[in-house]
Protein backbone atom coordinates (compact mmCIF):
# COMPACT_ATOMS: atom_id res chain seq x y z
CA UNK A 1 0.00 0.00 0.00
CA UNK A 2 2.46 2.75 1.26
CA UNK A 3 4.45 1.92 -2.42
CA UNK A 4 1.43 3.71 -3.77
CA UNK A 5 1.72 6.56 -1.84
CA UNK A 6 2.54 9.91 -2.47
CA UNK A 7 6.40 11.23 -2.30
CA UNK A 8 5.97 13.55 0.68
CA UNK A 9 3.86 10.78 2.76
CA UNK A 10 6.09 10.66 5.96
CA UNK A 11 5.84 7.07 6.98
CA UNK A 12 8.03 4.81 4.38
CA UNK A 13 7.52 0.91 3.77
CA UNK A 14 10.53 0.03 5.68
CA UNK A 15 9.82 2.33 8.77
CA UNK A 16 6.35 0.22 9.07
CA UNK A 17 8.34 -3.06 8.83
CA UNK A 18 10.49 -1.80 11.37
CA UNK A 19 8.35 -0.86 13.87
CA UNK A 20 6.05 -4.07 13.08
CA UNK A 21 9.58 -6.02 14.22
CA UNK A 22 10.22 -4.41 16.66
CA UNK A 23 6.48 -4.53 18.34
CA UNK A 24 6.90 -8.51 17.51
CA UNK A 25 10.11 -8.86 18.78
CA UNK A 26 8.85 -7.86 22.29
CA UNK A 27 6.02 -10.48 22.51
CA UNK A 28 6.77 -13.99 23.75
CA UNK A 29 7.41 -16.50 21.27
CA UNK A 30 5.89 -19.31 22.65
CA UNK A 31 2.61 -16.95 21.93
CA UNK A 32 3.19 -18.00 17.92
CA UNK A 33 1.86 -20.91 17.03
CA UNK A 34 3.00 -20.97 13.45
CA UNK A 35 3.94 -18.51 10.39
CA UNK A 36 0.43 -17.95 9.62
CA UNK A 37 0.01 -16.59 13.36
CA UNK A 38 3.24 -14.68 13.23
CA UNK A 39 1.83 -12.88 9.60
CA UNK A 40 -1.87 -12.33 11.51
CA UNK A 41 -0.09 -10.78 15.04
CA UNK A 42 2.00 -8.72 11.57
CA UNK A 43 -1.29 -7.80 9.78
CA UNK A 44 -2.15 -6.17 13.40
CA UNK A 45 0.65 -4.13 14.37
CA UNK A 46 1.11 -2.91 10.86
CA UNK A 47 -2.41 -1.76 11.30
CA UNK A 48 -2.42 -0.31 14.70
CA UNK A 49 1.21 1.70 13.56
CA UNK A 50 -0.56 3.42 10.63
CA UNK A 51 -3.55 4.55 12.71
CA UNK A 52 -1.78 5.85 14.85
CA UNK A 53 0.27 7.23 12.54
CA UNK A 54 -2.38 8.49 10.56
CA UNK A 55 -3.85 10.26 13.88
CA UNK A 56 -1.13 11.93 14.81
CA UNK A 57 -0.90 13.52 11.60
CA UNK A 58 -4.40 14.43 11.51
CA UNK A 59 -3.52 16.46 15.01
CA UNK A 60 -0.47 18.31 14.01
CA UNK A 61 -2.50 19.49 10.81
CA UNK A 62 -5.71 20.83 12.72
CA UNK A 63 -3.77 23.10 15.72
CA UNK A 64 -1.61 25.98 15.77
CA UNK A 65 -2.46 28.35 12.59
CA UNK A 66 -1.30 25.67 10.07
CA UNK A 67 -2.24 26.55 6.40
CA UNK A 68 -5.09 24.25 5.56
CA UNK A 69 -3.63 21.13 3.67
CA UNK A 70 -5.09 17.78 2.67
CA UNK A 71 -4.73 15.10 4.63
CA UNK A 72 -2.21 12.12 3.68
CA UNK A 73 -4.03 9.93 5.48
CA UNK A 74 -5.58 8.33 2.90
CA UNK A 75 -4.59 5.39 1.81
CA UNK A 76 -4.38 4.03 -1.44
CA UNK A 77 -5.74 0.23 -1.64
CA UNK A 78 -6.70 -0.64 -5.53
CA UNK A 79 -4.38 -3.52 -5.69
CA UNK A 80 -6.85 -4.86 -2.93
CA UNK A 81 -9.70 -4.05 -4.37
CA UNK A 82 -10.31 -1.27 -6.58
CA UNK A 83 -13.85 0.01 -4.81
CA UNK A 84 -11.81 1.33 -1.69
CA UNK A 85 -9.23 3.05 -3.79
CA UNK A 86 -8.47 6.29 -2.15
CA UNK A 87 -9.65 5.94 1.33
CA UNK A 88 -9.44 7.15 4.66
CA UNK A 89 -7.27 5.10 7.12
CA UNK A 90 -8.78 6.99 10.06
CA UNK A 91 -12.47 6.69 8.40
CA UNK A 92 -11.75 2.86 7.48
CA UNK A 93 -10.08 2.34 10.87
CA UNK A 94 -13.42 3.15 12.20
CA UNK A 95 -15.38 1.32 10.19
CA UNK A 96 -13.29 -1.92 10.18
CA UNK A 97 -13.64 -1.44 14.46
CA UNK A 98 -17.50 -1.46 13.66
CA UNK A 99 -17.58 -4.69 11.49
CA UNK A 100 -15.78 -6.02 13.85
CA UNK A 101 -18.59 -6.15 16.82
CA UNK A 102 -21.06 -7.57 14.27
CA UNK A 103 -19.05 -9.96 12.16
CA UNK A 104 -15.21 -10.91 13.44
CA UNK A 105 -14.53 -12.91 11.18
CA UNK A 106 -15.47 -10.56 8.33
CA UNK A 107 -13.19 -8.14 9.94
CA UNK A 108 -10.39 -10.32 10.17
CA UNK A 109 -10.36 -10.97 6.74
CA UNK A 110 -10.08 -7.08 5.81
CA UNK A 111 -7.73 -6.89 8.36
CA UNK A 112 -5.43 -9.72 6.98
CA UNK A 113 -6.03 -8.62 3.01
CA UNK A 114 -5.30 -4.75 3.58
CA UNK A 115 -2.65 -4.53 6.59
CA UNK A 116 -1.14 -7.65 6.43
CA UNK A 117 -1.22 -7.49 2.22
CA UNK A 118 -2.04 -11.37 2.34
CA UNK A 119 -3.53 -13.51 -0.08
CA UNK A 120 -7.18 -14.80 0.09
CA UNK A 121 -4.88 -18.50 0.00
CA UNK A 122 -2.91 -16.90 2.60
CA UNK A 123 -5.80 -15.62 5.01
CA UNK A 124 -7.60 -19.26 5.00
CA UNK A 125 -4.27 -20.66 6.18
CA UNK A 126 -4.06 -18.01 9.53
CA UNK A 127 -8.02 -18.41 9.63
CA UNK A 128 -7.40 -22.18 9.35
CA UNK A 129 -10.28 -22.18 7.29
CA UNK A 130 -10.89 -23.33 3.35
CA UNK A 131 -9.80 -20.88 0.89
CA UNK A 132 -14.11 -21.07 -0.69
CA UNK A 133 -14.73 -19.64 3.10
CA UNK A 134 -12.58 -16.82 2.78
CA UNK A 135 -13.65 -15.62 -0.42
CA UNK A 136 -16.94 -15.57 0.76
CA UNK A 137 -16.44 -13.73 3.94
CA UNK A 138 -13.94 -11.48 1.78
CA UNK A 139 -17.08 -10.88 -0.65
CA UNK A 140 -19.45 -10.54 2.03
CA UNK A 141 -17.24 -8.10 4.52
CA UNK A 142 -16.62 -5.96 1.45
CA UNK A 143 -20.55 -5.14 0.73
CA UNK A 144 -20.74 -4.45 4.52
CA UNK A 145 -17.10 -2.22 4.70
CA UNK A 146 -18.22 -0.20 1.60
CA UNK A 147 -21.97 0.26 3.42
CA UNK A 148 -20.11 1.38 6.69
CA UNK A 149 -18.08 4.12 4.58
CA UNK A 150 -20.77 5.63 2.72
Amino acid sequence: MLSRESAGHTLQATALVHEAYMKLAQQDRSILQNDSHALALAAIAMRRILVDHARTKHREKRGGGAQPQSLDTSVTLAGVDPAFDAVDLLSLDAALESLAQAHPRHAKVIELKFFGGLTNAQAALVLEVSLSTVENLWREARELMLALLK
